[in-house]
């Protein structure tokens, strides 16, 4: 039995270039405009060319958000194995807020949520990786918090996730205005969220 060769380097090196195209296309004009022409213009390529790995629009717009979400998650992942005392909540913390001032990261994401709003595709894909971000987080608090039960440490996560992905809006400037008291007092939500004592 034959099997389908893997994409080749220069096929893989391609594929990024095309979806380099498609986040600049969709982080400065937005969702409306990522159609398969207006990536093509934007990676300089014929739009053959770009329907050869991304035949339609929903492929090249799940292939996106596989990428930017893949992306996120592996900071989480990687975030959510810091050392197992207070120190390793406020790496997270300070880590995932640093996020926040990151224009080009936080435009990206706020087009996702956006996209996901409209599109069935979309909004599948973004609820497959926060399911992933809860379960990551929930992960950590009971690797220091054994006592916690599954469903204590999920609820806590989830909320945690809330905090993070909302206060976004706010301090990069979308929807509110950043201050330092504002910020002390989150800080001090999430700390007491994250460490907060363990209920039966």
């Amino acid at each position: 039995m034959s099997t389908v060769p893997g994409p080749t380097p220069k096929g893989r090196q391609r594929r990024t270039a095309l979806l380099d195209a498609a986040e600049r296309v969709l982080t400065s004009s937005g969702g409306s405009e990522l159609t398969l022409r207006a990536v093509a213009e934007e990676a300089g390529v014929r739009l053959g060319h770009l329907q050869y790995y991304f035949p339609t629009r929903a492929a090249l717009l799940s292939a996106l958000l596989e990428r930017v979400l893949a992306s996120s998650l592996e900071r989480v992942t990687a975030l959510t194995v810091a050392p197992t005392h207070r120190s390793g909540y406020e790496a997270l913390l300070d880590s995932l807020l640093s996020d926040h001032d990151d224009p080009r990261l936080v435009r990206l994401f706020t087009e996702v949520w956006a996209l996901a709003a409209h599109d069935d595709e979309a909004a599948s894909a973004v609820r497959a990786f926060y399911d992933q971000y809860v379960t990551h987080v929930a992960a950590f608090l009971r690797d220091r918090a054994p006592g916690l039960t599954v469903a204590e440490a999920h609820h806590r996560a989830e909320v945690f996730v809330m905090l993070m992905e909302g206060s976004a809006l706010f301090r990069s400037g979308i929807t509110g205005r950043r201050t330092t008291g504002t910020d002390a007092r989150l800080r001090e939500t999430v700390l007491a969220l994250l460490e907060g004592d363990v209920r039966p």
